[in-house]
């Protein structure tokens, strides 16, 4: 039985939809990347005083990469949800535990107050955190990419994607602000909670916006077919079941491209804090000044390379950012050592253009790898299990690298590791510009077309997928 067929939104429905997932992951971005900076500037003498300065960033990056581990975690459970009840009531929950966390460790006593129960509290919130997260991104693309067009799929996808830069944006901001008006004292006596109490109102507005659209047609139809497979007696296996089976090439697929799309961003934007104060000796406000005007131009240029890949390619389009990534490390880290704002702004603008190719046709080329009822899961398994091996420990690993070498050459060599992995995976990956949603082929229909086996018909690929007989085959 192949899905109802799905009627396409007006243009006005789907810049809603657009702007509803780009206010929401917005604030989820604002709050995790908040964290981020707070780890790099106040964390570690807030909640780390009795360590060495050093060792105090690397014990607040710990915690940063905890957020991470609870990523996959919230992947399995958003996506298994997802998949089952739809994008719109996962994205409306995950915003709550989001800001909810955020809020709470705006709260938080420090360490003077009641001791190591301060960074113990203050992981578990990050744990929250990242399981929110983890769940966030995947619904967010989807909900774009099911209600558009093949044609500018990767452009209108990649709007949620610019989430990242202006979350980044936006903390940023406030911190660049604060920074500026209130001593260092002040700062980190009381100033650094306002940005996380902010989120309170950030997630009202966020949570009216996103409740006032409606569900993806494409998952629409896709569970009124499974519903009229269960009336007719039809078992329908587990979301993570099938993506493993029939998806299991596209997930690893999916974790290597992320690989120096993850570690290149948390190394231009949360490690920078720390290289640029500590190995230039440049001031915060100048660091954060950098981050803030790049991560303008970020916003501005994903949608463009979005909609490259459109024209291009979404393969084409990712290795370019993966390629230009690798080769800009040491002339990134060249222009941070001449100690020039200029200079420096220039470093970070471009590596997150470069970046920006990467990111942008993310969304649509993580969609356009798994059928209907599989693809919150899988789309976000792929995208947050790279997380742990790649973004999480990114500022970590960075920072230990050099407090161990006093250089930033074994930093430059790290990013191009990844970005050489990427480059593989997306190498090997077929292109899925021109696939029709509703009829995406799993990964064994597609060693039987190659072999010049047809495909099935009277059904859709997504259909097909589900479809399992009492001996567990596919249909």
């Amino acid at each position: 039985m192949s899905a109802p067929a799905a009627s396409p939104p007006t243009p006005s429905n789907l810049k809603r939809i657009v702007g509803a997932s780009l206010v929401g992951t917005t604030i989820e971005w604002y709050d995790f990347f908040l964290y981020g900076s707070a780890a790099a500037l106040v964390f570690n003498k807030v909640f780390f005083p009795d360590s060495d300065p050093l060792v105090g960033t690397l014990l607040s990056f710990l915690t940063y990469a905890v957020g991470f581990a609870a990523r996959p975690l919230g992947a399995l459970v958003f996506g298994h949800y997802g998949d089952r009840l739809g994008r719109k009531k996962l994205l409306v929950i995950s915003l709550l535990m989001m800001g909810g966390a955020t809020f709470l460790i705006g709260l938080l006593p420090t360490h003077a107050t009641i001791g190591t129960a301060a960074p113990l509290l203050l992981t578990v919130l990050r744990l929250v955190q990242g399981f929110a997260l983890g769940g966030e991104w995947g619904g967010a693309v989807l909900l774009v990419s099911e209600h558009g067009d093949a044609k500018r799929r990767g452009f209108w996808a990649s709007w949620p994607q610019t989430g990242a830069p202006a979350g980044q944006l936006l903390a940023t901001a406030v911190l660049a602000v604060l920074t500026a008006v209130l001593s260092e004292q002040a700062f980190i006596s009381w100033g650094w909670r306002i940005p996380f109490l902010l989120s309170g109102l950030l997630v009202l507005v966020g949570l009216w916006i996103r409740l006032s659209v409606d569900e993806s047609p494409v998952f629409k139809a896709a569970l009124a077919s499974a519903e009229a497979r269960r009336s007719e007696g039809a078992a329908e296996k587990l979301p993570l079941v099938s993506v493993l089976r029939h998806h299991w090439r596209d997930v690893l697929v999916a974790m290597g491209a992320r690989m120096a799309e993850n570690i290149s961003y948390y190394v231009l934007t949360a490690f920078i804090l720390v290289y640029a104060t500590t190995a230039v000796d440049l001031p915060q406000q100048t660091a954060l000044n950098a981050v803030l005007i790049g991560s303008a131009v970020h916003f501005v240029t994903i949608p463009m390379w979005g909609a490259l890949s459109d024209r291009l390619g979404r393969r084409p389009v990712y290795m370019i950012g993966a390629t230009g990534v690798g080769l800009w490390m040491f002339p990134f880290f060249q222009l941070i050592d001449t100690g020039s704002f200029p200079a420096l702004l220039l470093a970070v603008t471009v590596g997150l253009v470069l970046h920006g190719a990467m990111y942008a046709p993310q969304a649509a080329f993580f969609s356009e790898m798994f059928a209907t009822r599989m693809r919150y899961s899988g789309a976000s398994i792929g995208a947050q299990f790279s997380s742990v091996a790649a973004g999480a420990p990114a500022p970590l690993i960075a920072t230990a690298l050099l407090a161990e070498y006093d250089s930033s050459v074994p930093i430059s060599l790290y990013v191009i590791a990844a970005a050489v992995i990427t480059l593989i995976a997306v190498g090997v990956a077929q292109e899925t510009r021109h696939r029709d949603l509703t009829d995406v082929p799993t990964g064994s229909e597609r060693a039987a077309q190659k072999a010049g086996v047809p495909s099935q018909s009277g059904a859709s690929a997504a259909d097909r997928a589900e479809e399992g007989s009492s001996s567990g085959s596919v249909r």
